[in-house]
């Protein structure tokens, strides 16, 4: 009899064992999952490119992504709170036809454009923002207005045409190098370690989560989801004009039809770096290896040659996987 006890004890043991090592497991797949996909990605490229692993391409692909990447943070934001902005792409057009009027040489001090710029986008972000919460309409309606309505003042204020000869100072942000590296991912790391401090160090960033988590408990705990709502939608905005000047002057022109698609990029990288679109969960450090994981595929399947029409069709799929292995884990929770 003490004999069986000790055995089913010893089971006992052994299965709880297995358990907490298998929790541990997912906890770590779920940690670091991208990350070492990303890691893969680079491993695979090496091997297939002999021109990939090299410190000008991969100092290229960051460069590439910078300016997604800074979209995507603010995107990330908006999402963990439950809600979406499809405008940022053309925002970014809106402040490069802006931007690139103000920063013909000659003209204007540096300073007056990148204010403009930013200002520009602020405002949009703003207006997201006050119409989502206080008019209480859903965030896809709202950014997809906005969407169109910010191409159509992009193309109204340019007449459909670039307008080019831009400043070297101005254009120095997009092209230019210090140490060797190139101007826009300094700022992308700026915008990344800010961004990083802001969601995890500061009361704005506590209820960010505390609205995507449970507004209607945000609400009785005393949060102004009202104010945050649009402090968020606004930083998402003003993140959208810092790509949109980084982009203009890295193009040397003002493009209204700057920024297509680049909304579904900024989503795209925010939700394979495991932002939740049902809310609540998300992080800067995770948007951060989604974006650099979208612009390792593209790099290297450019240098493989493969077209760019099975590019977005992989890029398609990998959202959907990401989206259903969120989905899966939202289950389990």
């Amino acid at each position: 009899m003490q004999r069986d006890i000790k055995i089913t004890e010893q089971i006992d043991t052994h299965t709880h064992y297995r358990k907490l090592q298998k929790e541990k497991a997912s906890h770590f797949l779920g940690k670091y999952g991208m990350l070492l996909i990303l890691i893969a990605l680079v491993v695979l490229m090496s091997i297939l490119s002999p021109t990939f692993f090299t410190s000008g391409n991969l100092l290229n692909i960051v460069r590439q992504m910078s300016i997604i990447g800074i979209v995507a943070i603010g995107v990330t934001m908006v999402i963990i709170t439950t809600g979406i902005d499809l405008s940022s792409g053309s925002v970014i057009a809106l402040v490069s036809v802006m931007v690139a009027t103000f920063a013909q040489p000659n003209s204007y001090p540096l300073v007056v454009a990148i204010f403009i710029g930013l200002g520009i986008g602020l405002l949009a972000g703003v207006i997201n923002g006050t119409i989502i919460a206080k008019g209480k309409i859903a965030p896809f309606i709202v950014t997809l207005g906005m969407m169109t309505a910010a191409r159509g003042a992009a193309l109204l204020f340019s007449d459909g045409r670039p307008i080019g000869n831009l400043s070297p100072t101005f254009t120095f942000i997009g092209q230019g190098t210090l140490l060797g590296i190139p101007v826009p991912i300094f700022i992308f790391a700026f915008v990344g370690i800010f961004s990083y401090m802001l969601l995890n160090h500061t009361k704005f960033g506590k209820y960010v989560y505390a609205i995507g988590g449970n507004e209607q408990a945000a609400i009785i705990a005393g949060v102004n989801v009202v104010k945050y709502k649009i402090l968020i939608y606004g930083y998402a905005g003003l993140l959208s004009s810092v790509a949109g000047i980084v982009l203009t002057s890295r193009i040397a022109s003002g493009q209204p039809t700057a920024g297509t698609m680049y909304e579904l990029d900024a989503i795209a990288a925010a939700v394979i770096g495991g932002t939740s679109l049902t809310g609540g969960i998300g992080t800067i450090g995770g948007t951060i290896i989604g974006a650099l994981i979208i612009g390792v595929m593209n790099n290297g399947l450019d240098l493989l040659n493969v077209s760019s029409y099975w590019q977005q069709i992989l890029k398609g799929a990998i959202i959907v996987i990401a989206v259903l292995i969120d989905s899966r884990k939202n289950k389990k929770a």
